[in-house]
């Protein structure tokens, strides 16, 4: 008996993995994508009779009757912060679809998947998509796509080879030799390159068709099934479906699943088990995230499936994790054993101080720790599903330690039912890399309202002239009008002149005989100082300067990135008077 072969999906953000997979179910999963990005890994079973069909005369090109049963897909995000869950789609896979966009090349993630494939040892085809988008070229959905190419301009066949042997050098470049798909001499020494547009569904039928001839000459062995084998699968994702709780969605990639059985999984301590309540199996040429996946319950899967398994307990188990069935206390304990062995492998990492973060599923809570973990940013907790009022508490008691820290992240999960009394800011998106980014754009705001309110409660540095002709009064308080020479000029200012001995406080400020709150350089203003005298303390012409502390002195240095280039420069003439009275001001 032969199993259906794991075929995982990998590439570059926006490379078009899911596109190809939507052209071969006949789907469009792709557009109901969050920011139209795969999140998730998604899992895909298509028949034989399907692939047949679509394959059409290809087929023939295969030689004798196909034995294998169909393919199962495997489709992964290509965004960077998803790599644990490509290196998860590259260690299930037994064939791989490298997707690259022909025009753009190599990117980060096309060399990252490569390296994963090569580390798994996981045989390899190139989908070189985007072919409709050449500069010049002319699609033929019905026809094959070396004639098309063929039939192409000399300089769009010129441009296309450029491109191709562009790949064929990328790829050498990572240890591998390849070559366009029909050029290939030795398939167990090169990688078969085929030219492909997801959006006409040009080359596909050729991808596939040496996807299958790839499997059956050389997985075919490795692909036997014993029906009496404990099941073992890979865990993608763990979630809460109303009306069932937690569930598991895996990937079924050997032996029998029963209901009934008892299962092993991997937690972040010891394995946890349960037995089997249900298992439901997707529909052919559906795809398991998709909501509208209409599952249908099973007594018994076959490897490769993807599967839903319900059962008491399961919310300990994580996205990643092995799941290995039992049905003897012998195999129960030998299933612990190997569960065990592979959880010792992962480590999470956790903060004692940083953000709480929530997400949908652990897969996404997996992803959403690598980002942050990339950028710097500390996580206190992490937990799935909606956010609770024990995390609005967790988060406010973080925010009065630090205040750039009290707050949630949620990816797919938001606050349910429950008012933010806490006045904890939340930041929910389901595209990940938006959570990062609105994080960081708040981070940024958040500091200069912190910086802005430290600075408020110190006294605003200025630089005045008095200017002649302009006494109103001479004292109780003196009267006269002042040029703001630099700064911010503000009620309560007290002043010092250019010795750096104290003079008084600026206690009103007037403009066209009106208070005001502030005004800044140039502006010409009334000012009411108390204490002193006009003639004795202060005359025409004098210069004024802000009087602070060093400790005053110190905030506005922290606070740097607030002031402007004529308030740095200020600071500094404040400094070089203070230190002639005192060497150690500011220090």
């Amino acid at each position: 008996m032969i199993r259906y072969p794991i075929c995982s999906v990998v590439g570059h953000v926006d490379h078009g993995k899911s596109s190809i997979l939507d052209f071969i179910r006949g789907s469009s999963i792709i557009s109901r994508e969050a920011g139209g990005i795969t999140q998730a890994i998604g899992a895909s079973k298509v028949p034989v009779k399907e692939l047949k069909r679509f394959c059409g005369m290809l087929w023939q090109s295969l030689g004798k009757e196909v034995s294998i049963p169909g393919l199962l897909f495997i489709d992964t995000p290509g965004h960077a912060a998803f790599s644990n869950l490509r290196r998860r789609g590259g260690n299930l896979a037994d064939i791989s679809i490298l997707v690259v966009d022909i025009n753009e090349g190599f990117k980060p993630q096309t060399v990252e998947s490569l390296q994963i494939l090569k580390e798994y040892k996981t045989p390899l085809v190139v989908a070189a998509n985007k072919l409709d988008l050449v500069p010049g070229y002319r699609s033929d959905s019905k026809a094959f796509v070396l004639k098309n190419i063929e039939s192409q301009a000399e300089p769009v066949k010129a441009q296309i080879d450029k491109k191709l042997y562009e790949l064929v050098g990328s790829i050498f470049e990572q240890g591998f030799n390849a070559e366009r798909f029909d050029r290939v001499e030795d398939y167990t020494k090169q990688v078969s390159i085929v030219p492909v547009s997801a959006k006409t569904g040009e080359g596909i039928p050729e991808l596939i068709t040496v996807i299958l001839a790839l499997s059956q000459k050389y997985l075919e062995k490795t692909l036997q099934l014993n029906p009496g084998k404990e099941a073992k699968a890979t865990i993608l994702e763990v979630k809460d479906i109303p009306g069932f709780g937690t569930v598991i969605d895996a990937i079924l990639y050997d032996g029998v699943l029963r209901v009934s059985d008892s299962i092993v999984f991997g937690t972040l301590d010891e394995p946890g088990s349960s037995k089997v309540k249900g298992i439901f199996v997707q529909p052919p040429l559906s795809e398991i995230r998709d909501k509208k996946c209409r599952f249908k319950p099973a007594k018994e899967v076959v490897a490769a499936e993807g599967i839903r398994i319900y059962a008491q307990s399961l919310e300990r188990a994580l996205s990643g994790m092995p799941l290995v069935s039992a049905r003897s206390q012998q195999e129960l304990e030998r299933a612990v054993s190997e569960v065990k062995k592979d959880v010792g492998q992962v480590v999470f990492e956790r903060d004692h101080d940083g953000l709480v973060i929530k997400a949908d599923s652990l897969g996404s809570l997996e992803a959403l720790q690598k980002l942050l973990q990339e950028n710097n940013i500390p996580v206190k907790k992490a937990g799935i599903g909606s956010i609770t009022k024990k995390d609005l508490i967790e988060a406010h008691a973080m925010k009065e330690k630090d205040a750039l820290k009290g707050v949630i992240l949620g990816f797919n999960s938001e606050l349910k039912d429950e008012p933010n009394d806490e006045g904890v800011e939340i930041i929910s998106e389901p595209v990940i890399y938006k959570i990062i980014e609105r994080y960081q754009d708040w981070v940024e705001e958040k500091s200069r309202q912190l910086e802005k309110n430290k600075l408020s409660k110190i006294p605003s540095i200025c630089k005045l002239r008095i200017l002649p002709n302009y006494v109103f009064r001479e004292s109780n308080p003196a009267i006269v009008g002042v040029e703001v020479l630099s700064g911010v000029l503000k009620p309560d200012t007290p002043v010092m002149n250019t010795e750096g001995a104290p003079v008084t406080r600026v206690k009103q400020v007037q403009l066209n005989c009106e208070n005001v709150p502030e005004v800044k350089k140039n502006a010409q203003v009334a000012v009411s100082l108390p204490k002193v005298t006009f003639g004795r303390q202060i005359k025409e012409n004098d210069i004024l300067y802000t009087l602070i502390s060093s400790v005053e002195f110190k905030k506005y240095r922290e606070a740097k990135k607030m002031l402007s280039p004529d308030q740095i420069e200020l600071l500094r003439e404040i400094a070089s008077i203070m230190k002639q009275r005192d060497p150690s001001f500011g220090l």
